[in-house]
């Protein structure tokens, strides 16, 4: 692109936008589904470990457990119940995610993120209106581009 002295080449923000169907539904849905699936299972992984942990420092030390010994037992029980902790908000986030992606109407417009894209502008041109640029999306092919390209 031949951008001459009297032009400017410029970063924006582009809006991503999706019409909802009924694939775009069922693909948003598999998505989440798939990530409160994986999280499922690092809770379970989590368990385990902890577990394993707690079973090598009974393993080696004296019997009864010291002090020491009760105290790294509670603090890894309580590193494991932090991170579980955290996870289950993830995982309540997503299912919260899931139940809004349910009610959602066909043909509705929803935000699917941003990108940014380059543009030129020159003396005289409205800015602001070069900043506003949208791309609607319809299963992944575009419908429209909205704005002053």
């Amino acid at each position: 692109m031949d951008i001459s002295s009297s032009h400017l080449l410029l970063k924006r923000p582009i809006t991503i936008k999706a019409v909802v169907t009924s694939r775009w539904k069922e693909e948003a849905q598999q998505q989440l589904q798939a990530q409160i699936n994986e999280i499922d299972t690092q809770i379970q992984q989590l368990d385990v470990q902890g577990q394993r942990a707690i079973a090598e420092i009974k393993k080696q030390s004296l019997q009864p457990p010291g002090p020491q010994v009760s105290q790294q037992i509670e603090n890894i029980q309580g590193q494991v119940t932090q991170r579980k902790s955290e996870l289950l908000e993830q995982k309540n986030q997503i299912l919260q995610q899931l139940q809004q992606v349910q009610t959602l109407e066909l043909n509705q417009e929803v935000n699917q993120g941003q990108i940014e894209g380059l543009f030129s502008i020159q003396k005289g041109e409205n800015l602001i209106q070069k900043m506003q640029v949208e791309i609607l999306l319809r299963d992944g092919v575009v419908e429209e581009i909205r704005g002053d390209i």
